[in-house]
């Protein structure tokens, strides 16, 4: 740990000091230790070793240009073309796949399984990487990750000595877990190989990594972290291993860890240029900012993100540096910035993002429609909310069955404060209840650290505003079981607690904000400073 925060401590200077100092002493790349046997000159062993860490550690545009250097040394390695298809699929928990990258990818693995002598084991993973390409046009998303899974199983059966295939492997599975399984089966299949790898192969960054991503799940979460402290030093040379142990802090409320390898992740994603990369780990600095009452910080980052989302190329390639990623980040900052600071003419006053993905575009008029209804404006919230059915039903059209709901249960929030707005408040109490159950039912996206508003952290504060605080503690302490350590959530609970006359545990709840906030604001919003004056 202390290994840890010595390396974040540099990464976290001021970027004009690392510059000075990259002039004088560049940093030695550290990625890890891998090895990936292939039949290639010997000559690119290392290169492309280095290039398989690389994709490891989910940093796709530098693992493009290593596996192109390798086929410019080598133009017979088959295994190269396999490289530049793994890059072009990217992020596997990224979404459902679309646009150049999935001919750019189908072109690559042809290309490989044509070129030079592939040994059996080199052809089996050429033909599995195949599947995630072939037929595109005509077979859905996730029939083709089905069927990848299905041949990754059988590299690893067919070359049970190979880690390399028991890793990847590992993450196909992953990857076809289903948001709605709460039994989390496939996860916890991925995450027993991965730790019985992990053990015996330490240093392997793409195992710390796929851990963490096979315990991302609320009930999961305190088993990452061992993989999650382990992670940020095995690579620090990639910006997506400085961030993802942040998923693992963020799901148990670690929020200065996660704030601080998140800041390091940022600074190494701009010195790159991976501005993707850069604005997804700033949501998710933000994110953590707010739970721990440190708004002036959160305030920081806010006024630094269109900076920095002027230097996102659109047309980069699919995967963490994905543009789709550093747009909803950008989207999101914002309105977390009014939304969990409970700043909801703010959160109405908040302004249109560019048009990019129908549910990135659903974030602002999400937090506009619940901003304007809660200010006692629901002519306003309508029109917002009208929006948000509409780019409902533009999702619904598509085979994104994950972000139609998630765009549903937005639609469904936001109708229900319009309706308790309208003075219809137990019919509004009864559609936010349900897409409470809807959300608990599904899962977050990588792409996100949390809702902007949790649902049931919402329908507990519209039965506070009810005069409900029994049935509105139950919420609260519902969410906190779920998502530890949220500020909002915890401040509820301790006025619920005390409207209830439980002051026990009124002083209870409120004694855990002031832990939670202690590099907070001083003075803070006010909810802070009641916490504090209460916990006396």
């Amino acid at each position: 740990m202390k290994r840890l925060i010595a390396l974040l401590v540099i990464l976290a200077v001021p970027a004009q000091a690392q510059e000075a100092a990259q002039h004088q002493h560049p940093a030695p790349e550290k990625l890890g230790k891998v090895h990936f046997e292939t039949s290639c000159k010997p000559e690119v062993t290392a290169a492309f070793d280095r290039a398989v860490a690389l994709l490891h550690s989910f940093a796709f545009s530098t693992a493009l240009k290593a596996f192109d250097g390798v086929l410019a040394s080598d133009p017979s390695c088959a295994m190269g073309y396999w490289g530049l298809a793994m890059t072009h699929w990217g992020n596997p928990f990224g979404g459902i796949k679309a646009g150049p990258a999935l001919a750019n990818g189908r072109a690559a693995v042809e290309r490989g399984l044509t070129t030079g002598s592939p040994t059996p084991r080199e052809r089996a993973y050429l033909a599995a990487i195949h599947e995630l390409y072939k037929n595109f046009e005509t077979v859905d998303h996730r029939t083709r990750v089905l069927a990848y899974e299905k041949a990754m199983e059988a590299v690893r059966a067919a070359n049970p000595g190979d880690r390399e295939a028991t890793a990847f492997y590992a993450l196909a599975v992953n990857q076809t877990a289903l948001p709605s399984d709460k039994t989390y089966a496939q996860q916890l299949k991925a995450a027993g190989m991965l730790e019985k790898l992990a053990e015996t192969d330490p240093q392997h960054p793409g195992l710390a990594h796929y851990i963490i991503h096979a315990y991302d799940h609320p009930p999961l979460a305190a088993r990452g972290l061992s993989a999650a402290r382990r992670y940020a030093s095995l690579a620090p040379s990639a910006p997506h291993a400085l961030h993802m142990p942040s998923h693992t802090f963020t799901r148990v409320g670690y929020w200065q860890e996660s704030i601080d390898t998140n800041i390091a992740s940022a600074t190494s994603a701009l010195q790159e240029g991976s501005i993707g990369d850069a604005l997804h780990a700033m949501d998710y600095q933000v994110y953590a900012y707010l739970q721990t009452g440190q708004d002036a910080a959160a305030l920081k980052v806010v006024q630094e993100a269109p900076q920095v989302l002027a230097k996102l190329d659109r047309g980069a390639m699919g995967g963490a540096a994905a543009p789709v990623a550093g747009l909803y980040a950008f989207a999101a900052i914002p309105a977390r910035y009014a939304m969990e600071r409970g700043k909801w003419a703010e959160a109405a006053a908040l302004r249109d993002v560019e048009r990019t993905s129908p549910y990135v575009e659903a974030i602002t008029p999400f937090a506009r429609a619940i901003g304007a209804a809660r200010t006692g404006n629901p002519r306003a919230a309508a029109v917002d909310a009208a929006a948000l059915k509409a780019l409902h039903a533009k999702l619904a059209a598509t085979p994104d069955a994950y972000w139609t709901e998630q765009v549903r249960i937005q639609s469904e929030v936001a109708s229900a404060w319009i309706a308790f707005a309208e003075g219809r408040k137990e019919a509004a109490v009864d559609q936010l209840r349900a897409a409470a159950a809807a959300e608990d039912a599904s899962d977050k996206a990588a792409i996100s650290p949390g809702p902007l508003a949790p649902a049931r952290e919402q329908l507990g504060e519209m039965l506070f505003e009810m005069a409900r605080p029994a049935d509105a503690l139950k919420e609260f302490e519902a969410v906190m079981k779920k998502e530890p350590n949220r500020f909002r959530a915890t401040y509820f609970a301790a006025k619920a607690a005390a409207a209830t006359g439980n002051t026990a545990a009124a002083r209870k709840y409120f004694a855990a904000l002031v832990s939670i906030t202690k590099a907070g604001d001083k003075p803070g919003r006010p909810e802070l400073e009641e916490a504090r004056k209460a916990a006396r």
